[in-house]
């Protein structure tokens, strides 16, 4: 799963004992060689889907880690492009990378729940960190990027087709989750990451209640199942007024 450049089995130990700021902080440095960055495949699926709807103006990656969104962003946005995260680690990292051309790019430190812009964005995107959010939260971080983006902005995500129960990536998923629960209870701080409480139809039904019109969109490039549903899919949710 992790390449020799990525962390050790006690790295990965420290930082699951941390709280989740701290942990990225300490992760950041090798993150990109890990399985946790989203694949390029994705990004580029991602970005193709989008490009028909744009071109937007100024873009946020949300959660943006060490800042692989913002090359989607830089495809289909011709004003500005800004990354957040409250990892101050990982946002070292974004610092580093060699922005592609197009619009300018900048970072902020903030936490999702508490965004520190005003109604500035067109798009806003977001990879991979769900699962950082408990079901509770996400009538609040729906709401706070409804308020980050223009009347029409658009906010977009993908997400894959869940494992078929009984499948061995079903158990799989069910043993981290249930092992990040035992986590949670017996340490502290506890550490927020689960794969199973991001269920489509519940991401829906709130987005909804936050103001958004939803679409599906298929992403051709990751084929379909045996019973001919797709494996992946956008989720392209517009503000309404």
């Amino acid at each position: 799963m992790f390449s020799p450049e990525g962390p050790t089995l006690r790295e990965l130990a420290v930082q699951a004992l941390s709280s989740v700021e701290r942990g990225y902080d300490l992760l950041a440095p090798k993150f990109d060689h890990t399985p946790y960055r989203t694949p390029d495949r994705v990004l580029g699926a991602v970005a193709s889907a989008l490009e028909p709807a744009g071109p937007f103006g100024a873009g946020l990656d949300l959660c943006c880690g060490t800042g692989a969104g913002v090359d989607v962003l830089s495809r289909v946005c011709r004003e500005r492009v800004t990354g957040v995260d409250f990892s101050a680690g990982m946002l070292a990292v974004a610092r580093e990378r060699v922005v592609p051309e197009g619009p300018a790019v900048s970072w902020v430190r903030a936490d999702a729940r508490a965004l520190p812009f005003g109604p500035a964005f067109d798009l806003v995107v977001s990879f991979g960190a769900f699962g950082h959010f408990l079901p509770r939260e996400l009538p609040g971080l729906f709401g706070q990027v409804r308020s980050v983006l223009r009347p029409g902005g658009c906010f977009a995500f993908p997400v894959v087709a869940p494992p078929r129960p009984g499948s061995r990536g079903y158990w799989t998923l069910l043993g981290f989750d249930a092992a990040m629960r035992v986590r949670n209870a017996l340490w502290r701080p506890p550490f927020v990451m689960y794969y199973r409480t991001f269920r489509l139809g519940d991401v829906g039904r709130e987005l909804a209640r936050a103001g958004f019109r939803t679409e599906l969109r298929t992403l051709p490039e990751f084929g379909l199942r045996p019973d001919g549903s797709p494996r992946a899919r956008l989720v392209v949710a517009r503000r309404l007024p």
